[in-house]
């Protein structure tokens, strides 16, 4: 069976999406014959758009084309019976502007999941909000997670009590570090940011006398060093798709302390102490629990073990491979219907 990747062009930059499928194109049975065609242009502008469009007509498609995310357009022109679209997210669909929604709703989501005879989310929350913007058949849409990158293994450390390390990754609006910061005033801690604060964070840092200290722009291999240095991760968004750093700190074996609210509960399962998000009291008593309760920490980590095997590339290529064949079988039994 040749299964086709339709991927995006990442420019000069290797972007998750890119990391995630290569991890699981590496792991597929030998069976599958895995090929990837990499879009020419940048996925930017209406006119690079129109021309990733079009080249797809002289693209050859395999048993199985799979459009991996961020290009849902490249849909238009393949065979609906053999694709399957990856969706990562709908942010924009929580957009303020009325005609930026229109155009996500209809050129973004609805046209390319009607050309696609199966759907991907990474979340089921991702595929609760997924149907609320879009009329399409729930048996259509399949929850495969993302996976791990094989980079990420344990790194076990002994807990610094005195003075942890807090991780943080992610500084947009969601990751909800207005809320972190007043939870951690008073508490003897590091708080490591990874991306670059803005200057209303800076001087809410200040005026909390937490220390701090960030960086931005990092390798996956510097990345992997800040969770390898830290003490716990601290991951207390509003929203996220899936969450990839809780199931990171797992692999890495450090704590978690993750919110309460969309996609994180299921990603973490019991492998994190959940918290409000929106009640900086909560986030400060799940973060003193973690530093404070020897066992508890403990068992958080022990559960993250366990919680760590449902998102290897294994575990996730073999949901994708059950997919592939499950798709191919269909086109095969529609044939022998036609001929018959």
């Amino acid at each position: 069976m040749k299964v086709v990747f339709f991927q995006r062009n990442p420019g000069t930059k290797l972007f998750s999406i890119e990391i995630l499928f290569k991890s699981i194109r590496n792991s597929l049975p030998s069976f599958i014959e895995a090929t990837t065609i990499v879009s020419s242009k940048v996925n930017s502008g209406i006119t690079k758009k129109l021309y990733n469009i079009l080249e797809v007509l002289f693209r050859p498609q395999g048993d199985i084309n799979h459009v991996t995310g961020d290009v849902h357009y490249l849909t238009f022109f393949l065979r609906k019976n053999k694709t399957i679209l990856t969706i990562h997210d709908i942010n924009l669909m929580y957009s303020t502007n009325a005609l930026k929604k229109a155009v996500h709703r209809w050129f973004w989501l609805k046209i390319p999941m009607y050309r696609s005879g199966m759907v991907t989310v990474i979340s089921q929350t991702t595929k609760n909000e997924l149907l609320k913007h879009v009329d399409y058949p729930e048996e259509k849409i399949r929850v495969i997670y993302n996976c791990i990158s094989p980079h990420f293994t344990p790194h076990p450390k002994a807990f610094t009590k005195r003075k942890p390390v807090l991780l943080h990754i992610g500084v947009k609006p969601n990751k909800n570090l207005s809320r972190l910061i007043p939870a951690l005033e008073g508490i003897s801690c590091a708080l490591r940011i990874i991306g670059q604060p803005s200057a209303d964070m800076l001087a809410l840092l200040e005026k909390h006398k937490i220390d701090y200290s960030w960086k931005s722009n990092l390798t996956d291999e510097e990345v992997l060093q800040e969770y390898i240095q830290s003490d716990m991760l601290v991951f207390v968004s509003t929203f996220e798709g899936f969450g990839l750093p809780i199931v990171e700190a797992n692999m890495v074996e450090r704590p978690v302390v993750t919110s309460n609210v969309s996609s994180m509960p299921e990603i973490a399962d019991n492998a994190a102490c959940l918290v409000d998000p929106f009640d900086i009291s909560s986030i400060r008593e799940g973060i003193l629990r973690v530093i404070e309760d020897d066992e508890y920490r403990e068992q958080l980590l022990e559960n993250g073990r366990v919680n760590r095997e449902r998102f290897t590339p294994q575990s996730i290529a073999h949901l994708y491979s059950e997919l592939y064949i499950e798709m191919y079988a269909n086109r095969l039994e529609q044939l022998h219907e036609a001929i018959a």
